[in-house]
């Protein structure tokens, strides 16, 4: 069972390219996602990788890849995180803007 299946809070991983130079882009979308779900989250990682990787994983499973969707914007990548980790959680103003 995942920790969200047992209701508890769950930990985000976003892996990046050093390569790209990603890090300031990952780290920025790590504060978004703190911010948004600092009751659901315990852990946040930034794991350094090559490639051309840009990966969030939530709860161990990939919720957006780069390679598959393009960089996120930030309201994208906090529904796809919501959705694994607190569903029917409301995003406020950001999830209302098209």
């Amino acid at each position: 069972m995942t920790d969200t299946q047992q209701g508890n809070a769950t930990r985000v991983e976003i892996e990046y390219c050093t390569q790209c130079r990603w890090l300031p882009r990952a780290a920025w979308l790590a504060q978004e996602l703190l911010t948004t779900f600092e009751a659901e989250v315990t852990e946040l990682a930034l794991k350094p990788g090559t490639g051309g990787v840009f990966v969030v994983r939530a709860g161990g499973e990939v919720v957006w890849d780069r390679r598959e969707h393009g960089f996120p914007e930030p309201t994208a990548v906090k529904r796809a995180v919501r959705d694994r980790v607190a569903p029917g959680k409301t995003l406020g103003h950001s999830e209302r803007a098209k």
